[in-house]
């Protein structure tokens, strides 16, 4: 029987080969998702790609302008030195002349390279090398112990972004580098970075930072100081020399290495380096001369104001006495037994004619500016009673006189000695080295309030005191500098001396725009008080309360002074050519371990005293004798509790005295 013709599709089914694999519906559905997958895939990838690039666009719209690259704003700035024309500090611009490279000796430009970036010559801005090893040594630390900007990273940075640490600021440091490759060459780079990073000390750039630690220009520098301002880059606080010479000379030592180990210096020149002295500029390495910066700095624009460039500011201050202080302060309380819970200390120093020799203003000027020898306010206990001994000394009493050491009652107020101890009838030298608080009482009162208000404020206690019971006692607040020179008559032969610092201000021309005038050699006490004062003053170190005032070798004076609850501790006094008070106790008003001005404060007055300078620091305010004056006769008053009147007949009776 014939076969019909198989139809197109019976042939199609026919002819498909047997043994391959047959396309199931499932494989075509999978076949379709795979694809599909892939298309979202490359579809995401895109739309990610766009995002990143708008991302990357909006920062880059966002990078500061550039314009200004080169310039260096520069405002004048402020040259201060001490009385001997040894630079003390500069305030003001903080950048120095831009640096240029080719006049710098090659290993400032090596040292810097070998701790900071030592591939600068062979990248374009970003060094995968060293990014990748600061990554490596970061995930094995489990913490950032590395980092991998490099200069022109670190240039971009330092010029057009903030420190803080995000992705975002990264990215534009990234983007900026690239910039500055492309725009300037590498020795250009380079130059900028060594004008505008941060040493420390208030010095950006290196020709500032040669200047404010070495006291010369970056050109003069020799491999062992080029290796310590390399090495400040890190932390300049840290390692700043000011701070921490060991640690500074530490951390030079490492950049020496590391320079030899890169080839950058020969190992005899690493040997010779690490054994040659660093010295450090004497004004820089007096950090806590800074209170007294601050405090003088205030005045400059207001003796000369206007705009005159840079100045010259002579100052009254000696480095040789202010590390003296500094030293003294620290040497007693960085020792807890000796500190007695004290917390801080303050001590200011001057002339006999008032001009200030040195000034610490508090432990640590790095953890506070806030300088307690000018600013602090506190109450100045039995250093006080110098001002009231001397109004009865005036009212005619003498050393000799005898009064009552026994409990004594105002009213309702009953003043008691320190540890509630009393000693019958005893000479007022007595009362005063011991510093008897009833016998000081019964003086006031019978030479009357008022007088002793005004003497303490013709001698230069210019805070305002009322005139009640406790006046004698000291319990109206003054300053540590208010007090010394309350003080320099007992030491100067009984003339004023009002506190100064700045000498004479002068153009960088040499145009004198301000000079101090000479003391006036105001006389504020007679010549019979003033030994009186000072036969009391110097029995209270021989034999009272002052005794670890003490210092070999020099008639010393002084006056111990303890408020309530041991919150406050002074000494007042002087030896040789110098007024000094010293004042321990803590910022916040508390209590300490029983410190009185005999302990700490006295310590500190004996060490300052025995290592400042025994010569070049005297300075008189007149050389107009004393004459001895008549006793005062006139009525003492006790008036009505208020104000100290500002009018004074005795002290234009005394200040006729030394013009006859």
């Amino acid at each position: 029987m014939a076969r019909r013709p198989a139809t197109p599709l019976e042939a199609t089914r026919t002819n498909r080969p047997g043994p391959g694999p047959s396309r199931t519906p499932s494989g075509r559905r999978s076949s379709r998702r795979r694809g599909g997958l892939w298309r979202l895939a490359v579809s995401a990838m895109l739309l990610l790609g766009l995002g990143v690039a708008g991302w990357l666009v909006s920062i880059a719209r966002e990078l500061p302008d550039t314009s200004g690259l080169i310039e260096v704003e520069r405002a004048p700035s402020l040259a201060f030195y001490d009385h001997d024309g040894r630079l003390i500090a500069r305030r003001g611009s903080a950048h120095g002349r831009l640096a240029v490279i080719e006049e710098l000796p090659h290993y400032v430009t090596d040292a810097v390279m070998a701790v900071e970036d030592r591939r600068f010559y062979s990248h374009f801005g970003i060094d995968l090398i060293g990014t990748g090893r600061a990554l490596l040594a970061n995930i094995r630390a489990g913490r950032v112990v590395q980092g991998g900007s490099t200069l022109t990273q670190q240039l971009a940075k330092n010029l057009f972004l903030t420190s803080e640490r995000t992705v975002r600021r990264k990215v534009q440091e990234v983007m900026l580098a690239f910039w500055l490759e492309s725009q300037f060459t590498k020795d250009e780079i380079l130059e900028l970075y060594l004008n505008r990073v941060y040493f420390g000390g208030g010095a950006w750039g290196i020709e500032a930072a040669a200047t404010r630690y070495f006291g010369k220009t970056a050109s003069e520098l020799n491999l062992g100081e080029a290796a310590l301002l390399a090495g400040l880059l890190k932390a300049p606080s840290r390692y700043s020399p000011v701070n921490d010479a060991q640690r500074a000379a530490a951390r030079a030592t490492v950049v020496l290495d590391l320079m030899a180990q890169t080839g950058r210096i020969t190992e005899q020149e690493r040997i010779d380096a690490a054994e040659t002295p660093i010295r450090v500029s004497r004004g820089a390495s007096s950090p806590g001369a800074q209170y007294f910066i601050d405090w003088v700095a205030q005045q400059v624009r207001m003796l000369v104001p206007g705009d005159h460039g840079d100045l010259i500011v002579r100052t009254t201050l000696d480095v040789r006495a202010q590390r003296a202080a500094e030293l003294a302060v620290s040497g007693i309380m960085d020792d807890p037994e000796m500190a007695s819970g004290a917390g801080e200390a303050a001590l200011v120093a001057l002339a006999h004619d008032g001009s200030v020799r040195a000034m610490v203003g508090g432990r640590n000027y790095a953890t506070s500016q806030f300088n307690r020898a000018v600013l602090a306010r506190r109450q100045p206990g039995s250093a006080f009673k110098a001002f009231v001994y001397a109004s009865a000394f005036e009212a005619g009493l003498t050393p000799e006189d005898i009064r009552d050491d026994a409990q004594i009652r105002l009213g309702d107020w009953s003043p008691q000695n320190y540890n509630d101890e009393y000693r019958g009838p005893i000479s007022l030298r007595e009362a005063f080295s011991r510093s008897s608080n009833s016998v000081a009482v019964r003086i006031a009162e019978e030479t009357g309030r008022g007088h002793v208000a005004r003497l303490a404020q013709r001698f230069g206690i210019e805070s305002p005191q009322r005139v009640d019971r406790s006046l004698a006692l000291g319990v109206h607040e003054v300053t540590p500098l208010e007090l010394a020179s309350a003080y320099a008559p007992f030491a100067n032969g009984g003339y004023r001396a009002r506190a100064y610092g700045i000498a004479s201000i002068e153009t960088r021309d040499g145009e004198l725009l301000y000079s101090a005038r000479p003391a006036s050699g105001e006389v504020v006490m007679d010549a019979r008080t003033l030994g009186q004062m000072n036969d009391l003053l110097q029995t209270v170190v021989r034999s009272g309360t002052g005794r670890r005032a003490a210092v070999a070798g020099l008639n010393v004076g002084g006056k111990t002074g303890t408020t309530n609850d041991f919150r406050d501790a002074w000494f007042a006094g002087f030896a040789g050519d110098l007024v000094a008070v010293v004042w321990t106790g803590n910022d916040d008003n508390s209590q300490t371990r029983r410190a009185t001005g005999g302990g700490p404060p006295a310590r500190i007055f004996s060490a300052f005293m025995s290592a400042a300078p025994r010569t070049g620091l005297d300075a008189h305010p007149s050389s107009t004798p004393l004459e001895l004056a008549e006793p005062f006769t006139g009525e003492p008053a006790v008036p009505a509790e208020a104000e100290a009147p500002a009018a004074d007949p005795i002290a234009a009776f005394l200040a006729s005295l030394g013009r006859d």
